[in-house]
C-alpha cells in the first residue's frame, strides 16, 4: 500500500491543577476551548467538539498518524496554559493537572460522545470531576491508584 491512512478517535480529559475553578468565566472557557482546538489543528489533529466547566476540559479530537498522545496533550496543555496566564493578571497561577485521561472511541460512539461533551454545564451540576472521571475510568476498565490520580 503506498498510501498510509488512519482515523484515531480521542476522547481527552484534564483537569486545573488542584481542580481550582480558574474557567469560570463563560467568555474565556470558550475561548480557551478555540484556542485548544487552534493548537489540535497545528498538530494535524482535527477537533470534533471542545467542552469543559469551570476546572477541566474534555476534548474529542482524531489523533494525528504522525504524533504521539504524549506530544499532543503536553503541546495543549504548555500553549494553553501559558495563553490563560497571558489573559489577565488573576489568572498568573493557572496551570493544568500533570496528569490526563485518553480514551478511544469508536466512530459509532462520535454523536454520544460529543453529546456528553456539550453537556458538560448541566452533567456537572449533579455529579463532581472527581466522580466523572472515576466514572470513565471504569466504564475504559482502567485500573488506577486513588493516589496518584489527583493533584
Amino acid at each position: 500500500m503506498a498510501q498510509s491512512l488512519a482515523k484515531i478517535l480521542l476522547h481527552t480529559v484534564f483537569s486545573t491543577k488542584e481542580r481550582r475553578p480558574f474557567l469560570r468565566d463563560k467568555s474565556l472557557r470558550d475561548e480557551l476551548h478555540r484556542y485548544l482546538g487552534g493548537i489540535l489543528g497545528n498538530l494535524d489533529c482535527q477537533s470534533l467538539i471542545i467542552g469543559g466547566v469551570e476546572d477541566h476540559v474534555h476534548l474529542l479530537f482524531t489523533h494525528s498518524r504522525t504524533a504521539t498522545v504524549a506530544d499532543v496533550v503536553r503541546e495543549l496543555k504548555r500553549s494553553s496554559s501559558a495563553w490563560v496566564k497571558a489573559k489577565a493578571s488573576d489568572l498568573a497561577d493557572f496551570a493544568w493537572q500533570a496528569g490526563y485521561g485518553v480514551f478511544s472511541i469508536g466512530q459509532s460512539q462520535v454523536d454520544d460522545v460529543r453529546a456528553y461533551i456539550a453537556g458538560q454545564e448541566e452533567h456537572h451540576r449533579k455529579v463532581s470531576f472527581q466522580d466523572e472521571f472515576r466514572r470513565l475510568l471504569g466504564r475504559y476498565d482502567i485500573a488506577f491508584d486513588e493516589r496518584y490520580v489527583w493533584d
